[in-house]
């Protein structure tokens, strides 16, 4: 999952101009999801789901603790949109619920291409919600990567999966976080905004917690499983919000997909699963359009840049 904020005028203080860091960070956060996924998948066949988006989020929280208190003390919750960080926390932990209860029927790989149509469905919301103008071209990329995603869930198939479409509610979910996230991006540091996403996650993990039977991890290393996931999903978040305050959405975006590669490779090798062919074309189709997305925002990048030298 990818993060599509706004970095064109982020204030120097949280960022800047440099391609080979936003790559570094987003590289970063691309190898860390995947990871992610994967543990939750593997726990979410024993473990009762809640207990393990609580175990996710306050491990989350404890490391932004240890990460970023000690350098900036309660400065990390200090921000003028506590509304907007809100929303913000609802829909991370909406699509996180969605994502991680549609991987306990769907693959990895096919989990990660449906999730590729968050940036898309995001070029849809940026023009009612921010504004922005969206011509003929781009708007016919997100039909196309819309038409991709179909290919893969197959709606009213024998192999459709509800499953996949659990991961479509999560990529609409994501998108309208990455939505606000353009709001204040600009205003509140990476740190302010990964740890009050975590504080909001533990909040609604919390109250969940008390209806499902606690169970307690069978092994050293399923509790090894349990703690890594705040750790991976807190800091692979961290590093998509300083890749965009170094780069801008059109470059970082393409980078997101690399993500697949290594949802392939721990499905094989994990869970000895690997995705069929319309599977592989809806991908494919989903990328595609994403990369246009991404290719015309560059160059309407370049034209603004022209106007304002």
């Amino acid at each position: 999952m990818t993060e599509s904020l706004e970095p064109a005028t982020v204030p120097r203080a949280l960022g800047g101009e440099s391609a080979l860091r936003a790559a570094l960070y987003m590289t970063l956060a691309v190898s860390l999801f995947p990871f992610l996924n994967a543990s939750v998948k593997y726990l979410g066949r024993h473990y009762p789901m809640p207990e393990i988006f609580w175990a996710r989020y306050v491990g989350h929280v404890i490391c932004c603790l240890i990460l970023f208190a000690p350098g900036r003390g309660l400065a990390i919750f200090a921000t003028r949109h506590p509304g907007t960080h809100l929303w913000r926390s609802l829909l991370l932990f909406g699509a996180s619920s969605f994502y991680f209860l549609g991987l306990l029927t769907v693959d990895l790989p096919t989990a990660s291409a449906i999730a590729f149509v968050g940036p898309i469905i995001v070029t849809a919301l940026s023009v009612p919600m921010l504004g922005e103008k969206v011509g003929p071209r781009r708007w016919s990329a997100v039909v196309v990567g819309f038409a991709g995603a179909l290919l893969i869930i197959r709606p009213g198939t024998d192999v459709m999966q509800w499953g996949a479409v659990l991961v479509l509610l999560d990529a609409l979910c994501y998108a309208f976080y990455q939505v606000l996230s353009r709001r204040v991006g600009m205003r509140d540091t990476a740190a302010t905004s990964v740890t009050l996403a975590g504080l909001g996650g533990l909040a609604m993990a919390s109250l969940l917690l008390p209806f499902w039977p606690l169970v307690l991890p069978r092994s050293a290393f399923d509790w090894l499983i349990f703690a890594s996931t705040g750790l991976i999903g807190m800091l692979g978040h961290y590093f998509v919000l300083k890749a965009v305050q170094w780069g801008s959405a059109s470059f970082c975006a393409p980078i997101g997909y690399g993500e697949l590669v290594g949802s392939t490779l721990l499905g094989y090798l994990i869970f000895a699963e690997f995705p069929d062919l319309w599977t592989w074309v809806g991908a494919a189709v989903i990328i595609a359009s994403g990369l246009y997305i991404a290719y015309r925002e560059h160059k309407l990048e370049q034209r603004r840049a022209r106007l304002l030298s």
